[in-house]
């Protein structure tokens, strides 16, 4: 069984700038429709771009350190055993950031197992993600500038014949 103080980081992200360690907590355990992380982020690192979801919740637990919280309303250091709320929609735009020279550690809880929409506003993209309990399905981001019209490479059904 998953257990918060012997984590099983199980998604490492290695990108610069946003290098830390993820363990998927509620999939370990077995859960379909309820999402919760533990996150380990390095001094200097972002655990994740600004971001907000169209279908999502998400609710963090600071369990150590002092992360850099960015939301709609600018930044702010938040502190070992804050609990901050992020909601559906750009309202509940967020990013943590380690400024300090300690690593950090945070519960992430959500709600999941729909499929969701995620938005970066910095980037510019749009993330379409399905969201099937072992973590499959579609997953993709585009550009928010490629946007098409509904109708735009679609044609007609043939006519039935009389």
């Amino acid at each position: 069984m998953p257990n918060v103080n012997r984590p099983d980081f199980d998604e490492p992200r290695e990108q610069p700038g946003f290098r830390c360690r993820r363990a998927r907590v509620s999939r370990q355990a077995g859960a379909e429709r309820l999402g919760l992380s533990l996150w380990e982020v390095p001094p200097g690192e972002a655990a994740f771009p600004y971001h907000y979801h169209l279908t999502e919740e998400e609710l963090l637990v600071v369990l150590d350190g002092r992360p850099s919280l960015r939301t709609p309303s600018g930044w702010r250091e938040l502190e070992p055993g804050e609990v901050v709320s992020f909601l559906r929609g750009e309202e509940g735009a967020h990013q943590l950031v380690n400024r300090t020279g300690e690593p950090i550690r945070f519960l992430a809880f959500s709600s999941c197992g729909e499929p969701d929409v995620v938005i970066h506003p910095d980037s510019g993209k749009l993330g379409a993600f399905e969201r099937r309990p072992d973590g499959g399905g579609l997953r993709k981001w585009f550009r928010v500038d490629d946007d098409v019209d509904y109708y735009e490479g679609e044609s007609p059904p043939g006519r039935p014949l009389n």
